[in-house]
């Protein structure tokens, strides 16, 4: 019972943090600001975490999973259509960095971040690389079904796609208005469809 009360003060503690870090940014923000936000004292939320480092990294690995949670929903909506699964999935993607959910900010911060703090980089490369793994393992397969094939090694497929979409919304960011969601559906479709080929008759 103890570790589930623990389980839940430390999604409690991440929940908060991701919050801040949203709204005031890394270099803003203070463990003691997140304790606040959490409702608990700064001791409490060591006990959970021992530094901000260790925290960052939960945040990330918890935004991952809420983004993820959201793709692969839209991926289910597809009703088993390889190529409206991708569709579905690429407007998902962008729909998370459009409405600038709190799990995007705090990466999009945390990438700036990282540019002058060395600390944050292997955190952040453990983010992409885990996003990259669960965008192949759930694209692949269904390219085998539509009988197509990558023209690039699979893990640059991921990291392709995520660099198009982060590129685009942070000029969204600046530009409210100037990325129109369909035409970049549409963008994103020709840029697969230069990526991929078809599997040669055997």
């Amino acid at each position: 019972m103890a570790y589930a009360k623990s389980e839940k003060s430390a999604a409690q503690i991440v929940a908060a943090a991701t919050r801040v870090l949203a709204r005031q940014g890394y270099a803003r923000t203070s463990l003691l600001d997140i304790a606040r936000e959490a409702g608990m004292s700064k001791g409490a939320l060591h006990y959970h975490f021992p530094s901000k480092e260790a925290l960052v990294s939960k945040v990330l690995e918890s935004a991952l999973e809420q983004i993820a949670r959201r793709t692969l929903e839209a991926w289910g909506r597809a009703g088993g259509d390889p190529s409206q699964a991708f569709r579905e999935a690429v407007r998902e993607l962008w729909a998370v960095r459009e409405t600038r959910t709190d799990e995007v900010a705090v990466v999009a911060d945390l990438m700036a971040q990282a540019l002058y703090d060395d600390a944050l980089r292997p955190q952040l490369a453990a983010y992409f690389r885990t996003a990259a793994l669960q965008v192949n393992q759930y694209l692949l397969p269904h390219l085998d079904m539509m009988g197509l094939r990558l023209r690039v090694p699979p893990e640059l497929l991921p990291r392709l796609l995520v660099g198009l979409l982060d590129g685009l919304a942070l000029q969204h960011y600046v530009e409210p208005g100037v990325i129109n969601a369909s035409e970049l559906e549409q963008a994103a479709l020709v840029i697969a469809g230069a990526l991929l080929e078809p599997v040669p008759a055997a």
